[in-house]
This record gives C-alpha cells, structure tokens and sequence, in this order.
C-alpha cells in the first residue's frame, strides 16, 4: 500500500475541475486523481496536463452510478488506505433558454447535483485521512434561491439541527411538488440549480456537525464553496471569471494547512465565510 497522500477531484475534464486538478497538480505534495464519466475525454485531459509538464492520474467515475463511485472507493482503500482531499466539483446545470419542461430539469439536476454528490459522500468521507478536506463544490446561486424559499422552508434549511435525513425529504419533496405542478405554491423558487445547490450547502453543514461529533481529534476540514461566475461550458461564454480563477477558493480549501482549526461546515466564496 502506498503511503503518498491523495487528492481527487470529480469532473476533472473540464471547465472548473480541470483546472482545480492542474493547480493540485503544481501545489499538492502526492497523487492527484483527475476523474471523469468518459474514460477518453479523462483520458485526453490528462494528456494535455501531461504536456504542460504535470503528472495528474486517471480513475473512471460516473458519480450518478453507485457502482461506479464504489470501484473507486475500493482502489482508493487498496491502494492509499483512504483519501487526503476530495473535492466534489462535478454538477450539471440546464441553460436558460433550454425548454426542457421544469419539472425534468429538476428531476435530472437535483439527482446528480444532489443525490449523486450525496452518494460519494456517503462512500468516500469514511475514508478520509486525518488532517483531510474535503470540497463540496456549491455556488452563491443556493443562498439567492434561499432568500426566494418561503419562511417556513428558509427556516428549515438555515436549522442547524436539521439531519440528512430530513434534508433527503426536502431535496425530494421539491422534485415532486414540481411533478405535480405545486412547487411555487408550496415556498419553492423557480430554479431546480439553485435548490440543489441549496441542498450541497446544507449538506456539508450537515457533514460537518457529523464530522466534528464522530472523528473531532482527526481535523477534517469540509466545506462548501462557490468558484464564482465562471467561463465554462455551464456559464457560457460571458461569465465574467476563468476556469483558473474559478478554481482559486476550492484549491485554498483543499489545501488549508494541517494545523488549521477552519473554516469548517461554511460556504466560502472569494476565500471568505458567506452568511447562510
């Protein structure tokens, strides 16, 4: 078994997570797993780090197949003993003018944002080393979809003992309230990105409180992050920050130093806490 310390980075082909994976590659002293869905679009993104003079590594992960996230979990275990940084970048995001109906966009966005991010949490966080961190990657498109919740449901979210149970139901019940056509009617706001990036924020708040009742003395840092408006695929072409800026805050947290007490369970933006 190897004892270098491991980085990995979900969605690391392109956009934002290729670029988190270049920068870990220049600043992280071990293994940095860039993953992607296409074993050959993976594989290619590697290549062309490769040709900058960087020495990323592939794994195959598709984060919306279980099986998948657990073939990679396994690896990890066998040939790391656990995981130094995760960090969750990979997310999907409907463009406005697509006329998928709403209640699609948000079945398809909420299972890979959410549940699917959810599922490598689930199998991966346990193995996690001392002194790790962990990256969930959100956006500030959660906290302006909370303002538009209703009371009651901002209530919930910002609760600080709500569990991940609770917070499944939540995630759910917005996928059906917009099935059947009620969503507005029962406190949501109408974008299926910002719900589920809602869900990602309080997630990690969630995964945090876990983290510092069940593993305290191994200062495990988790956060939530938003890289900002970014020129990606998602973005489009007028976001107003390059992949590389965009890369800047879940980089900083990735690489909090050993003895760092925190942020811990936050939404940073910019390198700084943002209110939730």
């Amino acid at each position: 078994m190897s004892s270098t310390p491991v980085a990995l980075v979900t969605g690391g082909n392109k956009g934002i997570g290729f670029a988190i994976v270049r920068d870990l590659c220049k600043q992280f002293t071990g293994d940095v797993y860039l993953t992607a869905r296409d074993p050959g679009r993976g594989q290619a993104a590697v290549t062309k780090l490769q040709e900058e003079g960087l020495n990323p590594l592939f794994h195959q992960l598709d984060i919306d197949n279980l099986q998948s996230i657990r073939t990679l979990r396994d690896f990890l275990k066998e040939k790391y003993g656990g995981l130094n940084v995760l960090v969750n970048n990979a997310g999907i995001a409907f463009k406005v003018a697509d006329t998928t109906p709403f209640a699609i966009q948000a079945e398809v966005t909420m299972r890979t944002n959410f549940f699917a991010t959810r599922d490598v949490c689930t199998e991966l966080l346990p193995l996690i080393k001392p002194h790790g961190r962990v990256v969930n990657v959100s956006s500030m498109a959660s906290v302006s979809a909370l303002a538009r919740c209703s009371q009651d449901l901002q209530q919930k979210f910002r609760n600080d003992t709500i569990t991940e149970e609770e917070l499944v139901k939540l995630m759910t019940k917005f996928v059906e309230d917009t099935k059947n056509g009620v969503h507005e009617k029962e406190g949501w706001p109408n974008t299926a990105y910002g719900v589920s990036k809602i869900g990602v924020t309080v997630l990690s708040r969630i995964q945090a409180q876990m983290l510092n009742k069940e593993r305290k003395a191994d200062r495990i840092l988790l956060n939530a992050c938003c890289p900002g408006w970014v020129r990606t695929d998602m973005a489009g072409p007028n976001a107003t920050k390059s992949p590389e800026e965009g890369a800047e805050t879940p980089v900083y947290l990735a690489l909090l130093a050993p003895d760092a007490d925190g942020p811990h369970g936050q939404l940073i933006s910019e390198k700084k806490v943002q209110k939730w």
